[in-house]
């Protein structure tokens, strides 16, 4: 019998070295894979499927193993695009994006969120005459893209409703903390897209975060509830906006496709909710999330809502945080409504007492133990920090002695509102005053902090910093005096709403048009506080939060409603009846305000204007458009067939006989890039003329309708509409009509504005005109 090898120490040391060795070796190997690997979506040819493969999922795998054969497939997709999304090395990507039948290969993209009394504001309590019957609009089903939703909420009560739509495939997935029960005939839907999340990111700590359909943010419940909570009497935070909260459409049904996470919301998941939605058959898809601007044919925010829009689903998105600066639009592509912000009627009022004796108005949510009545010294925070941007309070950046029990100017910018006052109430301070720049202007935006603190515009914010720094003993009081109602001017465009012009299509006017987007009061999550920060402990049913996130939802609703009231128009028609009824001045004819300038707000601002869904509801006419005017909309962008074949996923080849122009696309609104040079007939002040046309439709009465143009203060074009009369006697009759702008060269930068209005005496059917020279 053979005796087992005797090993010395120090052979066996040497063995578990090399043995060590080649398991952190390999380790390291799947540790750089990963850290190498990124997400992409893959677009195939449907048309290209070999005769060998009996279904798409074995040719989808097929082709995967033949450039990677360890990856695995995390999505299939079927509306949003013909193929898959999968975790590949960038030289994978490029083997991958070489094999016969593959349109294209995009890398994921990591998105953004956009982050009561509305009805009263909007009208709506006073119209219950003219909205549709519940019953028509119990038939319409919102779709949320978002964080999730609470379903305890009472917000999602389904007492009065009837059975769920005959029409209605979708489902409430099971998941952590989320049963088929969770549903009813309000919340008739709940799904969760994690993949794409986890596979960039790891798996979901189930500790923190629900791997389900639950809300652990609060966004989510809150744009839910804001599109079409059902009513919830006695609703407030902590008191303030107390009364009555109902979401836009109350008797709309709502289903939930979970695809933003606490690490954000990564697009493979977002098509995949995309794709789903569509499947499972909402009326009407709310999506508060943007990033950067794309080709549309790269975009999965605009390829996926091509595809909704194609199947008779409106899509309403935000337009971003990103205000005031000029240009800083997301979601522009023109089969998207794209909703700005704007503020309500309401506020939550804040009294700042200075050492002087003069007292400013500022605001906040604070509810808790208030301030001594006694002035407290006061301290700007960049005198208070080693840190070269102290003066914004980022976390850890203020040295406690100087602060504690003092009250603290930090700058607005940075980091989030809440986060500043947490950092400050960690240092030791007392309280603090959240100071607006230039950027920001009078806009004041309340928040519910953690600490006695409120907002200052940016004139008081002068004025304090002025003091403080020539005070040898400066102090302050802050006394908090809740709800403020019937607050003027209203609305007022946010300071942080984004802008136009368009940069991606600057003859596509956007913002389409603004709707409530400041200090809403709607459903929340029982997972976190106000805040949203993991030490606020506090527990509530309802958060009164701001973003162009809460606008959009708002027109996802006021959507629902018109889609109950008139269940044969198109997307584009109903996108339509919201911008031409819209309004852009105040009962007394002045402008809508800007709010971060305190000037007039400009079309690039508001777009069309603030909604106004009761006028919405009777449009008179609209300007419809179809999946063929959107193709022809590529064709005047230039785009190749193959283009269009991602962006629309059809085969589609521009007619080389026809004139493709944007100019002549049938928008509700004119966006007039000019020219600052010659070129065109002669001297540098020759004059130029540029035209566009436009086709309306009848929805209402007969009638014949007149044109007329108002000029927004000082314009340096002359505008002739032809013909100036239109006569419809025929429901869905259609008349076309041209515009021509006749201009001499200006500056670059200059813009000038103006307003085509059609009238028949009862209905005016509006359209901005915005120009730029660029």
């Amino acid at each position: 019998m053979k005796k087992p090898p005797i090993f010395e120490p120090l052979q066996i040391f040497l063995l578990l070295l090399i043995f060590y060795g080649s398991n952190t070796k390999a380790e390291k190997q799947t540790t750089h894979d990963h850290a190498n690997k990124k997400t992409y979506i893959i677009h195939m040819d449907k048309s290209t499927m070999p005769l060998t493969f009996t279904d798409h999922l074995s040719w989808f795998d097929s082709s995967l193993k033949s450039a990677s054969p360890s990856a695995e497939i995390l999505y299939t997709y079927k509306h949003v695009a013909h193929g898959f999304s999968t975790r590949l090395t960038p030289e994978d990507a490029d083997t991958l994006s070489k094999q016969p039948g593959i349109l294209s290969v995009i890398p994921e993209l990591k998105y953004k969120l956009h982050t009561t009394r509305t009805p009263s504001f909007l009208g709506l309590d006073k119209a219950t005459t003219l909205l549709p019957a519940s019953e028509q609009q119990s038939q319409v089903i919102i779709g949320v893209l978002d964080t999730g939703v609470w379903p305890e909420l009472k917000s999602l009560d389904d007492t009065g409703l009837g059975p769920v739509p005959s029409t209605w495939k979708g489902q409430c997935e099971i998941g952590n903390n989320m049963n088929s029960s969770n549903c009813n005939r309000k919340l008739v839907g709940a799904r969760f897209f994690s993949k794409g999340y986890e596979a960039a990111l790891g798996p979901i700590d189930t500790t923190t975060e629900s791997k389900s359909a639950r809300d652990d943010d609060g966004h989510g419940s809150h744009t839910l509830t804001t599109a079409a909570g059902s009513v919830v009497p006695e609703a407030s935070l902590f008191g303030l906006a107390s009364g009555t909260a109902r979401g836009m459409a109350t008797q709309a049904r709502v289903a939930v496709y979970k695809v933003c996470w606490l690490g954000g919301c990564f697009t493979s998941d977002i098509a995949a909710g995309i794709d789903k939605a569509i499947e499972d058959g909402v009326n009407v898809l709310s999506m508060s999330i943007g990033g950067s601007l794309m080709e549309y044919y790269r975009d999965i925010i605009a390829i996926g809502s091509f595809t909704a829009t194609s199947h008779g689903i409106l899509v309403s998105t935000s337009a971003g945080n990103g205000g005031p600066s000029q240009g800083s639009l997301s979601n522009v592509a023109p089969w998207i409504t794209t909703v700005g912000a704007g503020t309500i009627d309401r506020d939550f009022p804040a009294y700042i007492t200075l050492g002087t004796g003069k007292t400013y108005t500022g605001a906040s949510l604070y509810r808790g133990k208030p301030l001594s009545d006694s002035p407290l010294p006061l301290v700007y925070a960049g005198n208070a920090s080693n840190s070269s941007v102290g003066y914004l309070c980022l976390q850890d950046s203020l040295i406690p002695e100087k602060v504690s029990g003092k009250i603290v100017i930090c700058e607005r910018g940075g980091n989030p509102r809440v986060e500043k006052g947490l950092v400050v109430k960690l240092a030791g301070g007392a309280g603090m005053i959240l100071a607006n720049s230039e950027a920001y202007g009078e806009e004041l935006v309340a928040d519910s902090h953690l600490l006695p603190a409120a907002s200052l515009g940016q004139k008081s914010s002068e004025i304090l910093r002025n003091y403080v720094s020539s005070s040898p003993n400066p102090t302050a009081k802050i006394a908090f005096l809740g709800t403020h109602l019937q607050v003027q001017p209203s609305p007022v465009v946010a300071a942080f709403s984004s802008r136009g012009p368009n940069a991606l299509t600057p003859k596509i006017l956007k913002p389409d048009l603004i709707a409530p987007g400041v200090n809403i009061l709607a459903g929340w999550t029982g997972a976190v506080g106000p805040t949203g920060l993991t030490v606020d402990s506090r527990h509530i049913s309802f958060n009164i939060i701001s973003g162009t996130s809460m606008s959009c939802p708002h027109v996802s609703g006021l959507a629902a409603i018109l889609k109950g009231a008139h269940p044969q128009w198109s997307p584009a028609a109903i996108r339509s009846a919201l911008m031409t009824t819209a309004y852009t001045s105040y009962k007394n004819g002045e402008t809508i305000q800007d709010v971060s300038t305190g000037q007039p707000a400009t079309p690039f601002d508001y777009g069309a204007g603030h909604v106004d869904p009761v006028a919405a509801l009777d449009p008179g006419l609209v300007y419809d458009a179809n999946v063929d005017d959107y193709l022809g909309f590529f064709c005047a962008l230039n785009y190749s067939s193959f283009q269009i074949k991602l962006a629309a996923r059809r085969d589609f080849t521009c007619d080389s006989k026809k004139v493709y122009r944007v100019e002549d696309f049938n928008y509700p609104s004119f966006a007039v890039p000019l020219e600052t040079t010659s070129g065109i007939g002669g001297g540098s002040d020759a004059p130029k003329t540029v035209k566009y046309s436009r086709v309306l439709t009848n929805v209402g009465a007969p009638g014949t309708y007149k044109a007329s143009v108002v000029s927004l203060g000082d314009l340096n074009v002359k505008i002739v509409v032809e013909p100036e009369t239109l006569s419809f006697t025929e429901l869905y009759e259609k008349k076309g009509y041209m515009v021509s702008f006749r201009y001499t060269s200006m500056p670059s930068g200059t813009t000038s504005f103006a307003r085509l209005e059609w009238t028949d005496g009862k209905h005016r059917v509006g359209s901005p005109i915005a120009f730029s020279w660029t």
